[in-house]
This record gives structure tokens, sequence and C-alpha cells, in this order.
């Protein structure tokens, strides 16, 4: 099965940002990708938090998941729309959601970001909870697959790669973490993050990021990578828009598992 993870460095024009997805999104179905999850935030990056608030949606409905569901259909593609931002329990917050797209054009998952990003080192600050409210829940959906096998999709959202407990829980075969790591976190730890998580959970990892200088000021990492269950990097771009190819397969899941049974050995 071929995955792409699109990197992006989106404004503050949810219409430019949905052209370039859409041309990224055209480039890796040109390329044969099945399955392609663009990065956090994709469809815009304000100039301040609360720029979020302006273009919410309800869930089912607004411009930014029409997108989504019409190049699903159009493209035939599996979509994971990065984060999209859903109503949430007050005015003053969004939901900062996942949302899946089957090639039906038909939403069939949706995950809200658990854990929410703060970070102070007395040069940058970020604290997500004053604007987006949690989620509670793990997600998982089953993404069937040309070579027969059907594999079970865990959904995960940037802040979210530091709690390794998420990912266990959800028993995962392929794992997606789309993502606007800050160019500090992003520089020293965001691959080994990603690759541990492989590892750990003997599991694909697809995390399509924010690569570039946006215009609010803000500087993401980038450096989309897949990487495969035994930590090997398949792909990866530094910086600036791009589509990061992969092929995933099931016959290198199972012997990687059948050698290193430690996803049947339990926890303490």
């Amino acid at each position: 099965m071929h995955v792409a993870a699109l990197q992006m460095v989106s404004g503050t024009s949810v219409p430019a940002n949905l052209a370039t997805a859409r041309q990224l999104l055209e480039r890796a179905a040109a390329q044969g990708a099945e399955l392609a999850v663009l990065p956090e935030y994709f469809c815009v990056m304000g100039l301040k938090d609360t720029d979020k608030l302006a273009v919410q949606e309800t869930a089912g409905e607004g411009p930014i998941q029409d997108f989504l569901a019409r190049s699903a259909r159009e493209l035939g593609l599996w979509i994971v729309g990065g984060t999209v931002p859903l109503g949430a329990s007050d005015r003053q917050h969004v939901r900062n959601s996942s949302l899946v797209f089957a090639p039906t054009g038909q939403c069939v998952a949706r995950y809200d970001k658990i854990h929410l990003f703060r970070f102070d080192n007395g040069q940058e600050k970020y604290d997500e909870s004053r604007v987006i409210e949690s989620g509670t829940v793990p997600v998982t959906f089953e993404l069937p697959s040309v070579d027969g096998y059907a594999y079970r999709v865990g959904l995960s959202v940037c802040y979210d790669l530091r709690f390794p407990e998420l990912y266990r829980a959800m028993k995962a075969d392929l794992l997606l973490v789309p993502s606007a790591f800050t160019r500090t976190t992003g520089q020293a730890h965001w691959e080994v993050l990603l690759r541990a998580r492989a590892i750990e959970n003997l599991a694909y990892v697809v995390a399509a990021a924010q690569g570039g200088e946006h215009d609010n000021g803000r500087r993401t990492w980038g450096q989309s990578l897949i990487v495969d269950p035994w930590g090997s990097v398949l792909g990866e771009q530094a910086q600036g828009p791009a589509v990061v190819m992969a092929e995933l397969s099931a016959d290198r899941l199972r012997a990687v598992r059948l050698q290193l049974p430690a996803l049947d050995h339990g926890v303490l």
C-alpha cells in the first residue's frame, strides 16, 4: 500500500491553503498514493491563536470539510485532513479535529486532539488550552488495502507524540501524526520520538508536518517522516511544501512482529 505525508507551510488564508493542499493531493494521487495525510492546521495558521475561532465549522458541514470530501471522491483517495477547527462546548474554544475521509467522500472517523501543547522557554510561549478544548477518546479505523491486509490505523496529533501510552492503547498497525512542531522542539525531539513510537508499537508511522516560516512569524520544524515498524526512515522532507511517499508492506509488518513478539508480552 502506498501512503503520502503532505508537508505544507500554511498561511492565514483558508482558500490559499486549500488550493495548496489540493495541488499536493493531486501529486500524491498521481504518484499512486492510496492514503494521503495532511498536516495539523493545514487549513489555517493564523496571526494569533484566536483566529481559529473565526473559521471553525460544525461537524459534518462547512467549506473545509466539503473540500476534503470532494477531494477524496474526485481523486479516489483516503484523506486524513490533518486537523480542522470544529465547534466546542463554548464559543471561546474549538476542537482540533483530525478527520478521515474515504474515497467515497464519506467522513469515516474523527479524532479530537487529547494532549494540548504548552511550552515556555522564556523566548517562545505556547498554550493551546487557551483556544482548544481537549478531546478525551482515542480513535482508530480500519483501512482496507490492495494487498489484502486490513490495517488498523491509530489517529493522533502533534503533542500526542510525547505520550506513548496513547499509542500502545490503540493497538494499531499504522500510526498517523499530523503535526506543527515548533522548530525548537522539533530539532531536539521530533525524529527520535517518531522512531520510538514505531519501534515500541512495531507499527508504521506517517507524520505529515508543517515545515517553514509562516505569515505569523512562527517557524515549524518540518521533516515529514514515514517510518517502518523497525524504526527505519522510509522517506522524509526537511522544509517546504512536499509529498513524501512510501510503500507499506503487510508482509514486513507480520515478519517484524513474529521475530520480536513484544506486543504479546503485556504490561506491568
